[in-house]
């Protein structure tokens, strides 16, 4: 049986409801996962949402910043907020599909606009949430099973995931630093790429246009910030990936698109 998941920086899922409601109609997720809701629990368009058919919702969210959620068509179990960096600031949260796969929905802060943790508090904050992930995912190679780690990473590793690697080696998001701690992430649990996986890593790829951009289609200066990864026991579960460009021209559109992967777990 085929699993179709969806993460998606939506950049306020009630401003972006009925974009929600449009992705749905096209890319028929089993589950979806949000970044940056931007509301609190208790305002969380849960009446809409399961109008849409997703019965099962786990979210944490905050006023006007971060949040994230995990929309499932299907029951799920053992639902968990995890702070990192000792931050209650609703950026990371998993749970336990039906069928045994554990879902990690993660949100990695931006890190402001100047690359250097002594006088940006962001950029080090950033860093910081990095290196514990890392730490984190080690001590649970042990335990390694099947698992998925969904969301924006805020990084872009490869020199084809930046419209100019040159040009943005010290611009946040492409920085040396910050590529070699998702590297670092990456390795601590073997993770593997699921959309690399079908889209070759020469290939470019972005996830992420800015709104500053007067035509960000025409200019084209993207990034790949939003991942899906994979353990090695899901790989050969792998069965299709792909990125909805076309939802970043949608009216009132996130600056992120959607990322789509499926696998017959």
């Amino acid at each position: 049986m085929t699993l179709r998941i969806v993460t998606w920086n939506i950049n306020s899922v009630r401003l972006r409801i009925n974009l929600l409601e449009r992705l749905v109609k096209i890319a028929k997720p089993d589950v979806i996962c949000l970044q940056e809701t931007k509301t609190e629990d208790q305002n969380f368009p849960h009446e809409a949402i399961e109008a849409l058919g997703f019965r099962h919702r786990f979210i944490s969210g905050m006023k006007g910043y971060n949040g994230i959620a995990i929309l499932s068509r299907t029951p799920f179990k053992s639902a968990t907020v995890r702070n990192c960096v000792g931050r209650s600031d609703c950026r990371y949260g998993f749970l336990t599909l039906a069928g045994g796969i554990e879902l990690h929905n993660c949100y990695v802060p931006a890190g402001g606009d100047i690359p250097d943790p002594k006088t940006n508090e962001k950029f080090a904050h950033k860093l910081a949430f990095l290196e514990e992930l890392a730490e984190w995912w080690a001590t649970r190679r042990k335990t390694r099973g099947r698992a998925i780690l969904v969301g924006d990473l805020n990084v872009a590793p490869l020199e084809t995931d930046v419209w100019s690697h040159t040009q943005l080696l010290k611009v946040v998001s492409h920085t040396p630093v910050e590529v070699g701690l998702l590297n670092t992430v990456m390795s601590s649990h073997d993770w593997v790429d699921a959309v690399r996986h079908f889209i070759a890593p020469d290939e470019r790829l972005y996830t992420w246009w800015s709104y500053r951009a007067q035509d960000w289609a025409k200019s084209d200066r993207g990034r790949r910030l939003d991942h899906v990864w994979v353990t090695p026991a899901l790989k050969k579960s792998l069965r299709h990936a792909s990125v909805f460009r076309e939802a970043r021209g949608w009216d009132g559109a996130s600056d992120h698109v959607p990322v789509v992967v499926e696998l017959d777990p």
